[in-house]
């Protein structure tokens, strides 16, 4: 599983020979939550349903912080790996670790410590708060396998090895899957049985990934000459894990108000919108995949100065994302039914109805978050990360203020939920478009990058 330079080659093959192994990584990483949602939908009940899939966006938030600052750190690594800057790469490595650690340990303190107030802010319904504190109670116990697997990850993609965090997730995958099953049903240990297993599964992964780095990849291999925090390399790493984290927080704490207003609705709304947003997250996960290897691929390129390859790798990043979400779109709005009964038993009929409208609404629209995942993996990409946080508050604002005026309006309910998605995405392209065009024509980037 060598290291894959993104430099050479043909750009449309290398880009869809780095990106295919993250694509089929994150649709196993989904696997987790949604291997607890099948399970405890079919044998369970909708309340169990409902409290899973809830508890699943409350955790996508608060992962968010260590993913985005994981991914912000590997963009920072892609740079200096283009660079070929050995001794910059491992400092920087050393920083960040010890950086998204320590937040990691803060985070988990925390959330045990405010559990119920979380809960309660969440709007959660009382037939539903036992059963998702109980899961959230014992699912948070992960979330340091998740900041292994997550931060040695972003380090060998950005280095070109999208092949070894695949591997690793797809066999955690399938253990989660097995042990989902034995302790939901064998067992009888109910939603805790389910979130016990997704955090076996999560450690499994990081500390696995975590020793494939130390035994495969020795240029990677941080020395004592490297462990020093130094205010340079620290505003360095800072300025784009955190802002690459706040983007990622912004992104999913809008989700999160969003899951609120959602829980206001009653346990059946609950229980369709988590089932097809589980859906939703495999439709255009991919498309989030193949922005995270686009935005790798500048990284690299911009490190190494080379500018004509860039505008090229930009006009095939942009094809293929459309062309697939195309594909993607026509697929979920015509399955959207056949999809939700993975999740939802035939006679849960409202709860089935509720899931369609939100699939037939969305889905349709995927080509708007395919064009924003590559506008945030491009800004990221050329050390603009904070206009991906600009465009995610555009993004998630727009869907945030429209969902609650919208979903007062009779006339359109929770429908006005789903309708502010689509919106909020278009919005935020056009503003990055715009900016694009505007770095292009005061031609203010090619001091760095030639765009």
């Amino acid at each position: 599983m060598a290291q894959m330079d993104l430099t050479q080659g043909n750009i449309t093959k290398t880009l869809l020979k780095f990106a295919l192994p993250m694509i089929c990584g994150n649709l196993l990483q989904q696997l987790y939550n949604v291997a607890d949602t099948l399970i405890v939908g079919r044998f369970l009940g909708a309340d169990a349903l409902a409290a899973v899939g809830s508890a699943y966006t409350l955790m996508t938030f608060l992962t968010s912080i260590q993913l985005g600052m994981s991914m912000g750190s590997g963009a920072m690594f892609s740079i200096r790996y283009g660079e070929g800057n050995e001794k910059q790469l491992k400092e920087d490595m050393f920083v960040s670790f010890v950086m998204i650690a320590a937040i990691t340990i803060v985070i988990n303190v925390l959330v045990f410590v405010f559990l119920d107030g979380i809960l309660h802010l969440l709007s959660v319904p009382q037939e539903v708060y036992g059963l998702m504190r109980e899961y959230l109670w014992v699912i948070f116990w992960g979330i340091g396998g998740t900041f292994l697997y997550n931060y040695y990850a972003s380090l060998l993609r950005a280095v070109g090895n999208s092949v070894a965090p695949l591997i690793f997730l797809g066999i955690s995958a399938v253990i989660n899957i097995v042990l989902d099953l034995y302790f939901v049903i064998s067992c009888g240990w109910g939603v805790a049985g389910a979130a016990f297993a997704t955090i076996l599964a999560q450690w499994l992964s990081g500390v696995g990934l975590l020793l494939y780095k130390i035994l495969k990849c020795p240029g990677l291999r941080v020395g004592k000459a490297h462990m020093r925090i130094t205010g340079e390399t620290l505003r360095e790493v800072a300025g784009s894990s955190v802002l690459t984290c706040l983007q990622q927080s912004v992104m999913n704490l809008g989700i999160l108000m969003v899951q609120g207003l959602v829980n206001s609705f009653g346990a059946a709304v609950m229980a369709a919108f988590a089932a097809a947003v589980k859906i939703d997250s495999f439709a255009y996960m991919p498309l989030q995949d193949f922005g995270n290897a686009f935005s790798t691929f500048i990284a690299q390129n911009h490190g190494a100065k080379k500018e004509k390859r860039i505008r090229e790798g930009i006009r095939c990043g942009v094809r293929t994302a459309v062309i697939f979400a195309l594909c993607v779109s026509a697929v979920v709005v015509i399955f959207a039914r056949e999809f939700l009964l993975i999740f939802i038993r035939p006679e849960e009929t409202e709860i089935l109805a509720i899931g369609v409208s939100y699939l037939r609404v969305v889905g349709a629209f995927y080509v708007g978050i395919g064009g924003l995942f590559l506008l945030y993996g491009l800004y990221r990409a050329i050390e603009r990360p904070g206009m991906s946080l600009v465009l995610t508050v555009i993004s998630l604002g727009t869907r945030v203020v429209l969902a609650y005026v919208l979903s007062a309006v009779p006339a359109f309910g929770v429908l006005g939920i789903w309708w502010a998605v689509p919106i909020g995405w278009a919005l935020a392209d056009v503003v990055g478009a715009a900016y694009y065009g505007y770095l292009r024509k005061r031609k203010e980037e090619p001091a760095k990058i030639s765009i």
